[in-house]
């Protein structure tokens, strides 16, 4: 009796200081949280219910004349620009962007701009939080915080429209970050920066998220919207990202694994050959070695003639 107290108390120790494992939504367990069981999303985005959601905030390429593609600077409007939008880790995000223009960019991709119920799925999480990262805000977390006014810094505070579109604004230091760099602003669908760096644009007319100065005024983290300005508007705050719907796109084929009939091609014939012209040519009195595993090695010795006896 007292073995069975003393494994049952073992057993509620065990269940006590073992960390609760995050919760996910059964609807994406068939399919994989990221889509990566699925397939039915490129691999830059993800899927989330039926819609597949740029990972990372979007960056443009330019489209010259030529067909060739080049980088968009971050710091300049895209309008009369022929760009499409890209979705890269590690990049600065595209700003000075109206959702008329966020629209095009991401239709020349083959994609869309997200509606907002969308966006605010992605940005949940699984979990369904008001922080990708969990129910509350988390300083530092994501690119909110210690942040530099950029119009403070250049304009003493100037808010007109040639100056919240300057160049220079995020291009100082303490401003927009690189796409990812704030490497727990994320959740289990894989989407990052949904809240601060850049507000994103939906295409409903509203911007999302908040930046890198504020997530907190106009709702907090998921739940900012910036309803006060027309689709035509653009700053050094506004960006955005794309959606599609599932299975809509191409899909990048992987290269299958080898399958067992192509393990004999693993050594090059010419090699193979070598080897046993070398073994064959040994001398009688130096038995040839297999290498059968890194800690067994067996020789093979010759048989022994049978020396004949006269009759």
């Amino acid at each position: 009796m007292s073995r069975i107290l003393g494994a049952c108390v073992f057993a509620g120790v065990l269940s006590l200081s073992a960390p609760a494992l995050p919760r996910i939504d059964e609807s994406q367990a068939a399919e994989g949280v990221h889509g990566a069981l699925a397939k039915r999303c490129p691999s830059e985005m993800t899927l989330v219910g039926q819609t597949c959601v740029d990972r990372y905030e979007a960056s443009l390429v330019e489209v010259l004349e030529d067909g060739t593609e080049v980088p968009f600077s971050p710091y300049e409007i895209p309008k009369r620009h022929r760009v499409r939008a890209v979705s890269r880790a590690g990049v600065v995000p595209q700003a000075y962007t109206s959702m008329y223009e966020a629209q095009r960019a991401c239709g020349a991709s083959g994609k869309r701009l997200c509606h907002g119920r969308e966006w605010k799925a992605a940005c949940r999480g699984p979990d369904n939080t008001r922080y990708p990262y969990g129910p509350s805000r988390v300083k530092g977390a994501c690119v909110d915080t210690h942040r530099v006014s950029p119009i403070m810094k250049l304009f003493g505070g100037g808010h007109f429209g040639s100056q919240m579109n300057d160049p220079r604004l995020n291009q100082l230091e303490g401003t927009v970050a690189p796409t990812g760099t704030a490497t727990a602003c994320t959740n289990h669908y894989g989407v990052h920066d949904m809240v601060g760096n850049l507000h994103e644009w939906t295409d409903d007319g509203i911007f999302r998220g908040g930046y890198y100065l504020d997530t907190e005024i106009n709702g907090e983290g998921c739940d900012y919207v910036t309803a006060a300005h027309i689709p035509a508007y653009h700053d050094y705050s506004t960006g955005f990202r794309c959606c599609a719907d599932a299975d809509s796109l191409p899909i990048e084929e992987e290269e299958p694994p080898p399958s067992s009939s192509d393990k004999s091609q693993s050594t090059p014939p010419d090699a193979r050959l070598a080897a046993r012209d070398a073994v064959e040519t040994q001398d009688d009195h130096a038995p040839p070695t297999w290498d059968l595993g890194a800690s067994t090695t067996r020789a093979l010795a010759p048989r022994p003639r049978r020396s004949r006896r006269r009759r």
